[in-house]
């Protein structure tokens, strides 16, 4: 039997739906409530994929998202990588290829077949505090790595391309109007999402922020007039998570296809819209042949468990950590004798007898922020600066310091033949960023609860519902907050390391001149109070 060609089967599954079936395959199949449950009780998005499409009787597995950048963010041992801005310093397109097809089939592993892993947002604003998720600040270096990153995933899974367009900027992104000029918008901000686009992405996600006054969500030019008809864009269009719409209908007439991950705003107003003619029908059926067809074309296949943190994705993580170093200074120390000083990099690990290894970020695992692309590596698997230089040679001396106290740290230093200053940022300086009173409006047009909507109707309290909203979003803690954490700073207004932390290098690197000191941070941080006093 000749087998049927996606785009036939998808016309003729499409064929066989009614108004009300097409509708159901709009938004995400958990309900609002529940799902808000889910998050705040289960920490859900990091226990199982947030799943789409499901039908009875529709021959098609469901959509099953995952996020993230730097590896499956679903608990379970999958492999994380490197943060994308890291992986953008290797110049590797081969190697984010490789990687994106490691993310792709570990996804697989844990039954989901839509992964959010590719982010070409530009990096513009240098205290953004979402830097670490994307490659870097060129369009066409950031659009070629993110082409490679969609081929690798678009094997085994369906690509999704985020956030369409603009969104450079957290702390204010459910309310900031980014004002552009068409040359601008196409020569910096756009030609990366084309690239991933022409690489053969199955999803793009729209932005929370607007672009010349019209929300991301709901923009016909970004949606429809250059995505699908200016670059020819077959795939589909999922909003960002839980706020990404404002208005329902006006969102699909300008080329939305999915709301993402609740049924929410779509589900309350598209049904009325289609029944009272201000929704044509035939926008509904190219919303849902554009899924249809992206489905069918989903690898089939069984993925094991096994594939998650197998030993060649663990090398292929540590080659891009490696490749991603980047060295910024290698002068020899200030006290080095002789015509040609070494340099003070590499250290000379055969010949050291001792090593003093200081900082507080040495001695914790420290993978990123913890919004949505937060991983949870099993328990053990990170290895820390601290671990790694007392495991490569146990016979050597490593002594370690907190950094707490500047002094004992210097004193330590002064007693071995070289130091180790790690320092930088982490969750708690930079990383995803909601603020409640910027999404209440968005919660606020979620309707009530089904067991409510009648009673309140009935006592003509329905009007004071929308209030509510504002409640919600005070106590709401979308995102992935551990025990005990909060969910992120977001951006940053000052782009120096913190005063203890310069403090700290310049008291070790005046006990000890062979010092050298180790940034980690997804963003720019700025060198010049102690960079020339530090030898590398």
């Amino acid at each position: 039997m000749t087998p049927v060609a996606p785009e036939a089967r998808a016309e003729a599954l499409l064929a066989g739906l009614t108004p009300a079936e097409k509708l159901a395959l709009l938004d995400g199949d958990t309900p609002f409530w529940s799902g808000m449950a889910d998050i705040a009780l289960h920490d859900a998005s990091h226990r199982h994929p947030w799943p789409a499409g499901s039908l009875p009787g529709l021959d098609l597995p469901p959509l099953q998202f995952v996020d993230g950048p730097r590896g499956v963010v679903l608990e379970g041992g999958a492999t994380t990588f490197p943060v994308p801005i890291a992986r953008g310093a290797s110049w590797d397109v081969d190697l984010e290829q490789r990687i994106g097809e490691a993310m792709a089939v570990e996804a697989r592993s844990f039954g989901a077949n839509w992964l959010a892993a590719v982010c070409v947002n530009l990096l513009r604003h240098p205290g953004w505090g979402r830097a670490q998720e994307t490659y870097g600040e060129d369009p066409v270096h950031v659009g070629a790595l993110g082409a490679a990153m969609t081929r690798g995933i678009q094997r085994h899974a369906i690509a999704c391309v985020k956030h369409l367009a603009l969104n450079s900027i957290d702390s204010s992104r459910f309310r900031v109007d980014v004002r552009v000029d068409a040359r601008t918008l196409h020569e910096l901000y756009l030609p990366q999402f084309r690239d991933c686009v022409e690489a053969g992405a199955g999803s793009v996600m729209s932005a929370y922020n607007r672009v010349n006054g019209t929300w991301c969500g709901q923009h016909p030019e970004l949606l429809t007039g250059i995505l699908k008809r200016r670059w020819g864009f077959r795939g589909f269009v999922v909003t960002d998570f839980i706020f990404g719409l404002r208005d329902g209908v006006e969102a699909l007439l300008a080329g939305q296809d999915l709301e993402m991950p609740f049924r929410m705003i779509f589900e309350a107003v598209l049904a009325p819209a289609l029944a009272h003619g201000r929704l044509p029908i035939g926008r509904v059926d190219d919303a849902v042949l554009r899924q249809l067809r992206t489905r069918l074309a989903v690898p089939t296949g069984v993925y094991p468990r096994q594939l998650r943190g197998c030993p060649a994705h663990r090398s292929l993580a540590r080659e891009a950590a490696t490749k991603a170093i980047v060295l910024l200074k290698n002068a020899p120390p200030s006290a080095a004798a002789g015509p040609r000083p070494s340099p003070s990099a590499p250290l000379p690990f055969a010949d050291l007898q001792s090593l003093a290894v200081i900082g507080e970020l040495a001695a914790v695992p420290n993978l990123g922020d913890r919004g949505s692309s937060d991983t949870r590596p099993a328990p053990g698997v990170v290895v820390t600066p601290l671990d790694g230089l007392r495991s490569s040679d146990p016979r050597r001396r490593v002594r370690f310091a907190s950094g707490t106290d500047p002094a004992a740290a210097a004193n330590l230093a002064a007693g071995c033949e070289a130091a180790v200053v790690v320092v930088g940022l982490d969750w708690r300086d930079e990383g995803e960023h909601i603020h409640p009173g910027d999404i209440a409006p968005v919660l606020r047009q979620v309707p009530p609860p089904d067991p409510l909507r009648p009673l309140l109707d009935r006592i003509g309290l329905r009007r004071l519902w929308s209030p509510v909203g504002w409640l919600m979003a005070a106590i709401t803690r979308f995102g992935s907050a551990r025990p005990g954490g909060d969910f992120a700073a977001g951006d940053r207004t000052d782009l120096g390391l913190d005063p203890a932390q310069q403090q700290l290098i310049r008291a070790v690197v005046a006990a000890n001149p062979r010092t050298v000191v180790v940034l980690m941070g997804g963003g720019a941080i700025l060198m010049e109070p102690w960079r020339q006093a530090v030898p590398a």
